[in-house]
């Protein structure tokens, strides 16, 4: 099992209405993106794994004929079912799940998602295995994972951030035994019985108006940063937040577009 607190739900409730309103601008072209690769029809019915508040759901609902979005952090759905309620879409169902047990049959799914959830699964062999089993033989995967922090300006700079408030907080070094690494992204694809297994970098950029903006954007969405914030204690984060606000404004150009990069799994599930 991992003991990365991320792969809990309760980081992702409490984050939840700060990253449906603030992470899209971040998520949403991967998830754009994602879609592209798996080629929908109109005839499509959709699996989204760890949703969170539907930034893949909602653009697939206009694309396919049913959407079925799970996720561990009930909140998350709840902003879900609002947010599609008002665009409309009705093609959208929610089940709060593990994606490591998908509570669905056997080939039920022309396409199945995970924009930057399975990465976190304890156990990731069984994410993909599960994601596997509910599609139907010819149906399509995509999964999503960060690449390094080294390849992303934009993470870089958060790290360095909240290194100017805690010296003993390292930029995170690349894990080449995750899905950071592309070989052991393809391997383990292509370990559950995913055939014709491609893995594509996709980076898209993004800029504020102030360091100010970026600050209050970034610490509403970022469960990392909520995390650290319980972490400390109000008294202390105060602190930290403040030399942290100073170290973007110094370091940070307003409108200056930084970069972030991600890695898009893509397989099949082999026809019988």
């Amino acid at each position: 099992m991992s003991g990365n607190p991320l792969a809990a739900a309760e980081p992702w409730d409490l984050v939840a209405d700060g990253y449906a309103e603030e992470a899209l601008a971040i998520m949403e072209p991967f998830s754009a993106r994602a879609l592209e690769l798996a080629g929908l029809s109109q005839d499509s019915h959709v699996l989204d794994v760890a949703a969170g508040p539907g930034t893949l759901s909602l653009l697939a609902a206009a694309q396919a004929a049913r959407v079925t979005a799970l996720d561990f952090a009930e909140h998350m759905l709840e902003l879900l079912n609002r947010a599609a309620a008002a665009a409309g879409h009705t093609n959208i169902e929610t089940h709060v799940g593990d994606g490591q047990a998908l509570p669905f049959a056997d080939d039920g799914f022309d396409a199945g998602f995970s924009m930057f959830g399975l990465m976190f699964f304890p156990d990731r062999a069984k994410g993909f295995a599960e994601l596997r089993r509910v599609l139907r033989p010819g149906g399509v995967a995509v999964v999503s994972s960060w690449a390094p922090v080294v390849e992303s300006p934009l993470m870089r700079l958060m790290f360095e951030a909240m290194a100017a408030a805690d010296p003993a907080i390292q930029e995170p070094q690349p894990n080449y035994l995750s899905l950071e690494n592309p070989e052991v992204f393809a391997t383990e694809m292509r370990s559950a019985g995913f055939a014709g297994v491609t893995i594509q970098r996709h980076t898209t950029e993004l800029a504020w108006d102030s360091a100010d903006d970026m600050w209050e954007k970034m610490t509403r969405s970022s469960a990392p940063l909520v995390l650290l914030r319980r972490s400390l204690g109000e008294e202390l984060w105060a602190e930290r937040a403040a030399t942290m606000r100073a170290y973007l404004t110094e370091n940070y150009r307003p409108k200056t577009p930084l970069a972030t990069t991600a890695f898009l799994g893509i397989g099949h599930k082999p026809n019988p």
